[in-house]
């Protein structure tokens, strides 16, 4: 064999050693290293930051989700199912059209300008859906109580908090369906009001989901 060949097989050996050498260690070890610390230190985290009810997982404390009545005959658009608090407006959820072998929900945001009439139609209707469902006999909800968030959706579409005052204001609707005391649905949401971030990042919200597995649980011990 001569100089030249035994060289280049030299070579290819340290390269095929290299190469062997960063595949273990950037695709095994430091994959299994970051796992394990994040299952250590952050283990609901990592797993989606799951809610689990009874054993079972229900949802993520990440991703808002629906709480409305089957539909009906010739109905495009759920009614809300009011016996639960419900959550902000997912208007801008699609669905997918490009694969339909699978059934994926498409989030995101309306793309209507801040003056488009579709908009604003889509904000007065919301309002009026909000004081008519939650305006119980001895307690009526005025239009200047509806925050916000009870008539807009979010960016993704998938916000799964609400502000406090929202879920305050569902609070007499909840408790007359459920056959609640105002003051246990009441003490629910104090119970479910998670306050800003490190004390002073964001403002104070309310987990729907958690808030209806609570109020699920509180149901069922009556």
């Amino acid at each position: 064999m001569n100089h030249s060949v035994t060289n280049t097989v030299r070579l290819f050996g340290a390269g095929l050693r290299a190469l062997l050498m960063l595949t273990l260690v950037t695709g095994v070890i430091y994959p299994l290293l970051v796992t394990g610390v994040a299952q250590g230190l952050f283990h609901d985290k990592a797993n989606g930051s799951e809610i689990t009810a009874h054993g079972k997982v229900v949802g993520s404390s990440l991703i808002g989700q629906p709480y409305d009545l089957p539909l009906k005959k010739g109905q495009e658009t759920p009614d809300p199912d009011l016996k639960w608090f419900q959550g902000r407006p997912a208007n801008g959820l699609g669905s997918n059209s490009v694969n339909t072998q699978y059934e994926l929900l498409l989030s995101g945001a309306t793309n209507l300008s801040a003056d488009s009439e579709d908009l604003l139609q889509q904000v007065r209707d919301a309002k009026a859906a909000v004081v008519r469902n939650n305006s119980v006999p001895g307690y009526t909800v005025k239009p200047s109580q509806v925050p916000a968030e009870a008539v807009t959706s979010s960016g993704s579409g998938l916000d799964p908090d609400i502000s406090p005052r929202y879920a305050e204001i569902q609070v007499h609707r909840v408790a007359a369906r459920n056959g609640l005391s105002v003051g246990q649905v009441e003490r629910l949401v104090k119970d479910k009001t998670e306050g800003p971030v490190a004390g002073f990042i964001g403002e104070p919200r309310v987990n729907v989901l958690e808030l209806n597995v609570a109020l699920k649980d509180l149901v069922a011990r009556r």
